[in-house]
């Protein structure tokens, strides 16, 4: 097992908004391995994805009247102190969704709107204290922001969560724009995800949005079963420096992602 303990203001937890929780969790159960935990009432009828006994994912059905997307992946960051966070990202032009509220003992949580317009949740642990796997088959890969104003996404979450940024898209220069700007999100010597300038990638409509990579030993067998349990393939897999990375549906509509690494790594 490869563990994980998320650095503060890295990604330490994320969760699937279902309209259909019940065909999700046998959809995703079957694609990755995870069972799921009974629903809790107190908490909406919330429910944690397991792999190998431990939590690794979370799921909700759709919370009427609440303003939020159905069929969505949402994405939490580690954060000592919600309140404060919330405040930074305030100031530092955020517009706040859902201010910190505490789940039971579980822990707080909070998400907010960042300048460029991408829904990013915080997540202040207590008992639950997130996914604790990285780099294997059901675990996460790799966190995107995909932005349609690189420039704001990278001065904010260095201003609100402290990461540092390394520039590898367009040769490093901080400067240049286009398709290729990248920067990977640092703690340390270590990134857990990154920051893609999409504003020619992503159509009009759509807005800026975090994006989850699942492992999988194989993409190829990953994306034929895609299909056979009723989800729609939008990227087959696609082969990168960064391992061969691919992006599905799943029957109700939610987009998520999933990777395999370079040979011999």
């Amino acid at each position: 097992m490869t563990e994980y303990s998320a650095p503060v203001g890295a990604p330490i937890w994320f969760d699937l908004m279902s309209s259909d929780p019940a065909r999700a969790a046998e959809f995703y159960g079957e694609l990755f391995g995870w069972e799921v935990e009974a629903p809790r009432a107190e908490f909406g009828g919330y429910q944690n994805f397991t792999r190998h006994g431990s939590r690794i994912a979370g799921m909700s059905p759709v919370m009427d009247g609440a303003g939020v997307p159905a069929d969505v992946w949402s994405v939490y960051l580690h954060t000592t102190d919600a309140a404060t966070t919330v405040a930074a990202a305030e100031k530092a032009g955020a517009q706040v969704m859902f201010p910190p509220m505490a789940v039971g003992s579980e822990g707080t949580m909070a998400i907010v709107l960042d300048p460029a317009g991408a829904a990013i949740g915080f997540w202040q642990p207590a008992d639950h204290a997130g996914f604790s796997t990285w780099g294997e088959h059901g675990a996460p890969y790799w966190f995107d922001c995909l932005s349609k104003d690189y420039a704001a996404s990278t001065a904010f979450y260095p201003a609100v969560t402290g990461v540092s940024l390394l520039e590898v898209g367009t040769g490093g220069d901080p400067d240049a724009v286009g398709p290729d700007h990248y920067s990977q999100m640092m703690f340390g010597e270590t990134g857990y995800g990154g920051i893609m300038d999409a504003a020619t990638l992503l159509p009009a409509e759509a807005p800026s949005f975090w994006q989850v990579y699942i492992m999988v030993d194989d993409v190829a067998a990953t994306t034929d079963a895609i299909t056979r349990l009723g989800g729609e393939v939008m990227m087959p897999g696609e082969d990168t420096p960064y391992g061969t990375l691919a992006s599905a549906k799943d029957p109700m509509g939610a987009i998520f992602c999933y990777a395999s690494p370079p040979p011999g790594m």
